[in-house]
This record gives structure tokens, sequence and C-alpha cells, in this order.
């Protein structure tokens, strides 16, 4: 049916309601009973593995049929089944590489409108208005390849704007978004709703940021059912701390102390390091007019004004920070061994080479296995096997090590980071905060001298990001060098990380030994 006008906004009703996947044994959701009225703003809570984003995907009617799933009791919007209501509900994905559908940036936002039957006239000023309210300030031909993690996250969201829904759902908007991205997207989608009046449901593990935009906080339980419902300072007050248990993250949360560390023999080293994703090109070394983003020989250049120099040592901690599309990810990737320089010089010493060759990005990739391990910003790129028990033995596996020593490996990593319990399920339907702790564990399972890790703690409660940032400690006592690229500034201090800041140049950290 055409879009006519202002958007009218939906009620939500679940009764009794569930689902399991195919692939999985356990009910992702299981006994929901809730009711949204019309207009209501309400965050969505819960531990990692809750279901949060499985409720999203149902109230936006995009969970799939009898082949992918069993689902019980009744789920409706506006009194109809969600995948009936075309148009009603918007959904902003946990994974934004999953809602990128067109490679130019203007098509890409202005794709739902033109499904919605939107006037072609109406369409182009709704995408103009929709980009710059999140902040996205691309040319509409703008190759959305070329897009970071972040800035897709941007993109998505300016295509729900755009649209104009009854039903305005958000998964997780603000994971991969640097601290100004963070204040625009929540700027943007507040005046959205002051606009259209549309009901409003977030699914975010860091309360602070809409807390004061939602009227409503409803805490789902883990093993089913609403654990909490009601005005956000009444839930979040928590006062027998059922919910803190729970792993929800509450506003006066401490963070851990970092390590004590004394970093030890070199490892990693960078002089005048250029980087980039493009061919590699061998150029004379020579310092650099001040410019963040520029080509050479036709590839996407990233680095600061005196390009990066760095040098990472026996449990040594680097957090890569800076803007979305500053290039954290593609230097990462560079420092992985994944990338090769586009100048400059990234070289391991002898401890960490061992009789490899030198840079990085020649190591085949038996040998990156023990050398350096890297886990992406998608973890769905990174994921091989059918069960979870076989992803963490791939690696394991790999090296040729013993069928004992393997599943010791495996054990120990499932218990850690709390992934036992779905030892035997498919990767592909864990939610976000379980695939990325898997793919951390996958980098774990092979024991490597230097972890690259890029947004590690994405989609984690307050306990399982614990769990991560103790696990990243032990690395550290034991000798593991550590990259991180994050936006999560209570994870950099908790590791006890040094931040090189790109983007920014020298005041940022430029020269940092870590």
């Amino acid at each position: 049916m055409p879009h006519q006008g202002q958007p009218v906004p939906a009620a939500v009703r679940v009764d009794g309601w569930g689902w399991r996947y195919s692939a999985r044994a356990a009910w992702a959701v299981r006994e929901l009973t809730l009711r949204v009225e019309p207009g209501e703003r309400v965050l969505l809570l819960g531990a990692s593995g809750a279901g949060k984003s499985t409720v999203l995907a149902g109230l936006a009617g995009v969970l799939g049929g009898e082949d992918d799933g069993e689902s019980a009791g009744a789920l409706l919007v506006d009194g109809r089944d969600p995948a009936r209501a075309r148009g009603v509900s918007g959904l902003l994905l946990q994974d934004p590489d999953a809602q990128v559908i067109l490679a130019r940036v203007g098509d890409d936002v202005a794709f739902g409108c033109e499904n919605l039957g939107v006037p072609r006239a109406e369409i182009w000023p709704r995408v103009r208005t929709a980009l710059d309210a999140v902040g996205l300030d691309l040319p509409l031909e703008h190759p959305t390849a070329a897009l970071s993690g972040g800035q897709k996250q941007r993109l998505g969201l300016a295509g729900l704007l755009a649209m104009r829904p009854g039903l305005l759902l958000l998964d997780e908007p603000t994971a991969n978004l640097d601290p100004e991205g963070v204040a625009e997207v929540r700027e943007a989608v507040g005046a959205a709703l002051a606009a259209t009046g549309a009901t409003f449901i977030v699914v975010e593990h860091r309360v602070a940021v809409w807390r004061d935009l939602v009227d409503r906080v409803v805490v789902l339980g883990a093993d089913g059912g609403v654990l909490a419902d009601g005005a956000p300072d009444a839930v979040l007050a928590d006062a027998a701390g059922v919910l803190r248990a729970a792993g929800v993250w509450l506003p006066d949360a401490a963070v851990p102390e970092p390590p004590v560390v004394v970093p030890g023999e070199r490892l990693l080293s960078a002089e005048a390091l250029a980087f980039g994703r493009g061919p590699a090109v061998v150029r004379r070394r020579r310092r650099r007019p001040a410019r963040s983003d520029r080509s050479v020989d036709g590839a996407a250049l990233h680095a600061l004004p005196d390009r990066v120099d760095l040098t990472l040592a026996e449990g040594s901690a680097l957090a890569l920070t800076g803007r979305n599309g500053a290039g954290k990810s593609t230097l990462a990737l560079t420092l992985g061994g994944l990338l090769p320089p586009l100048d400059g010089r990234l070289e391991a010493e002898a401890l960490l080479a061992a009789g490899a060759a030198h840079e990085p990005s020649q190591w085949r990739s038996r040998e990156l296995l023990t050398r350096i391990g890297s886990v992406f910003q998608n973890p769905e790129h990174q994921l091989l096997a059918s069960t979870v028990r076989d992803e963490l033995a791939a690696g394991p596996r790999a090296l040729g090590l013993p069928d004992d020593e393997v599943r010791r490996r495996v054990d120990e990593l499932l218990d850690r980071l709390r992934l036992a319990a779905l030892a035997d399920a498919n990767p592909f339907t864990l939610s976000g905060g379980q695939k990325r702790r898997l793919s951390v564990a996958t980098a774990l399972a092979t024991r490597p001298r230097i972890l690259v890790l890029d947004e590690p703690t994405f989609g984690q409660d307050a306990n399982t990001w614990a769990g991560l940032v103790e696990t990243i400690a032990g690395l550290r006592r034991e000798g593991h060098a550590v990259v991180t690229a994050t936006h999560d500034a209570e994870f950099v201090a908790a590791i006890g990380a040094e931040s090189l800041r790109l983007g920014a140049g020298r005041e940022a950290g430029q020269g940092v030994v870590a």
C-alpha cells in the first residue's frame, strides 16, 4: 500500500510468545508477555543471549517461516502478524553489514521509501534530511563498500528515518559509534520521535545514552519472561541487585582496576607506517603533509600526519581509537598481517618471527596462527564450522595438535567465555554478543603472541564484558600483546591499554610505545 503522510504510532501485543531456531535446541525467547502502547518509548535490556534481538526481529516480521524456526504464542503489531504489516515497522539490525543493499549511499537510503511507494519528488529530500540527521556527511554517490562499520550503522538508521515507520526498532544502534556519533544518533532519533510520535523500542546494553529519551524499561529474563518492567528510575534503582546479577549495565557500574604488567621483549614494530585498502606500493620513505585520508596510486590511505610509529612488546596493550572512518579497522588488519602496508615499515622482531619472514603480510595462514590472531569487526566474517565446538577446534586442528589437547583447549574456552551451553549450536544462530565472544575464543584457541581485536566488547552485558576484561588482563600477564580497535573507553581503562587516536595527530598519542 502506498505510503500516506506521517506514520501512525503502532501498538505491540505479545502473549506467551517464544521462538526457537531450527539449528538450536534451546528457545531463543520463551513465555514472553508484553504490551507496548502507541507512542511509548521502551528500552529493552537483558543478559547477552536473552533474546532481545530475536524479539525485535519478530516485531519486524523478519524471523522467517517454519523452515527457519518454531514459534509459540502470539506476537502482533497493530493486531496483525508483523510479516503482513508492511511498512509499519522499521528495524535497524545489530549487524550493519547485513542491512546495506545498494552500491551508493543515496540509493541505499532511498531503497525503503521506494518500496513503500513514496512519491519520487518526496524521496530525495527525505534522503538528504535523514543523512544530515545521523551525521553521515558524504556525497549521495559515495560507495557503500567504502564505509566503516560505524558509518554503515548511521546509513542503516538514515534509511529507517527516511521511511518514517510507525514502530521504530533499533538493535544496539550506537555499539560501533564514536562518542560524537553516539550523541548525533541519539539526537537524530529523539528529533524523529518528536516529529512523528512513532512507537520506539531500542536494545542497548549501556543504558545512559537512552535513559532520558525513554519512558519505560523492560528487562528480559535469561530463562524467559520479563525480569523487570517500569519507569527507568524505578527499574534501574535495583535495590535487590537482581539486575546486576543478571548482567544488566547499571549507571554506577565500577570499572575494574587495570592489570600491572611490565612489558617484556619486543614483538612488532612500525616506522612511518602508511596503511589502507588497495594495492601495495613501494615508495621512498618520507614525511607527508598533514592529511588523514587521501589516495596513493588509487588506494585509500589512512594515516596520522607523520605516519604511525609504534612498538608492541610482550604483555603490552594498545587501543586504536578515533572517529568512525579514521582507519582503526584498517590499521588493525595491517598490524595483524592481513593487509600489506602501503608504505613505511612493519617488521616482526625475531621473537615473533621465529624463522618466518619479517613482514607479517607475507606469512602463510599456518604461520599466523600462533603469532598473530585477529578478531574482525563482524564476527560472522570468520565463522567456518557448523557447531560452536567445531569452530573453536578449527585452529588447534590446523596446527596438528593431538585430539586430547584440542578438547582441553576447547572446553576451557567454552567455560571461560560462557559458551558451554551453546557448544552444539550453529554459530550463525547465536546472538550478536555470543558471536563476538566466540570469535574472540577462536583467536585464543591457537594462543598467538599478539591478539588483534576489533570492537571486542560489542553486544556484551556487564557480566560477559567483565569476563572479557579478565581474559585480556590474564593474557597480558602471561606475556601476550593485545591491540584493540574500540570506542569503549571503560574497556581501554580496564585492560590498561595505551591509546593511539587516529586522525588527530601527535597530541592523541602518535609514536606510542606499548
